[in-house]
């Protein structure tokens, strides 16, 4: 479907390698004029580099593409105004935003630092208000934008040595849904991709605690571990941020190599009731042959050595 974006301009951070990458360029194709945001970062989010973005939008632009580099940071409310700043500045107007941008400090929840917990959820958390809030400034007033924001399993199913990352990303989850109530009336469309690409992040996991996760029995409990390339993301993300996808509309989706999947919305599985206030007698009775039937549990006790 050539020219998908035709006269359409995107911001996409985090677009200097992996997933964002590949989405940037792929918008372009479909003929958007992308703003390719990357302070060029390591992992952790140490160091910097421009050249990295502005080394993906003169790809872009060899490749017969409209780019721009911005190397603002998403984690102030001072870089995400200029993020969008620079979509006007050099395109005159927005219509779709695509949040990429991420960090990882992992660690076990007893050994994480504040300054562990506070940089991943700046850039992950924070950074997608940054740019969707000032977004939508934008988006109400033109009646129409795409919103696409990256959530991810570590949050929605959760994952061990990842409570600052697992908490920005289910946190991102929740704020979709809610920017897709806040800006459905105004034409605008917000949806959240939890993807599954081998990337820099997710090779950056070390062996030694994949292996620990395994043996300990510590699983997401879900069957998303389909691993493919950061190409594999950007169709289903290219084709969210047309006009094709009008009706879709505060939703999550796991995203990887042949495989899009509609994840379910908080629903409950089993309930009990009664007239009235539950004692804890009554508690003690009735939980375990009812809700606590059969329970996952995602990091089961070792059995006590004799």
């Amino acid at each position: 479907m050539a020219n998908l974006l035709q006269d359409k301009v995107a911001i996409v951070t985090g677009a200097g390698r992996g997933v964002g990458k590949g989405v940037a360029h792929q918008l372009s194709e479909e003929g958007a004029k992308v703003v390719v945001v990357d302070l060029g970062v390591n992992v952790d989010g140490t160091g910097a580099n421009q050249s990295v973005a502005e080394q993906v939008a003169n790809e872009i632009k060899e490749a017969g593409g409209t780019a721009v580099a911005c190397a603002e940071s998403v984690a102030t409310m001072a870089g995400g105004e200029n993020i969008i700043q620079t979509a006007i500045d050099s395109f005159e107007k927005l219509d779709i935003v695509v949040t990429c941008a991420g960090i990882l400090r992992d660690r076990m929840v007893f050994n994480m630092s504040e300054e562990e917990w506070d940089d991943v959820i700046a850039v992950h958390l924070k950074g997608t208000f940054t740019i969707v809030k000032n977004a939508c400034i934008l988006f109400r007033q033109q009646r129409s934008g795409r919103v696409i924001t990256f959530s991810s399993t570590s949050g929605l199913y959760g994952n061990s040595g990842q409570a600052n990352y697992g908490a920005a990303k289910d946190g991102i989850a929740g704020f979709t849904r809610v920017v897709a109530r806040d800006m459905g009336r105004y034409g605008v469309t917000a949806n959240s991709i939890s993807p599954s690409a081998s990337t820099r992040m997710t090779t950056s996991v070390p062996e030694e605690a994949r292996s620990l996760r395994a043996s300990r029995g510590i699983t997401s409990g879900s069957s998303t571990t389909l691993r493919g390339e950061p190409e594999d993301i950007a169709p289903f993300v290219t084709w969210l941020a047309s006009d094709e996808s009008s009706h879709v509309n505060g939703h999550v989706f796991h995203v990887t190599a042949g495989l899009i999947s509609l994840l379910n919305e908080p629903d409950p599985i089993k309930t009990i009731h009664k007239e009235g206030r539950w004692t804890l007698e009554e508690l003690a009775k009735v939980f375990p042959a009812t809700l606590g039937l059969e329970l996952h549990n995602p990091a089961p006790a070792p059995p006590p050595t004799v």
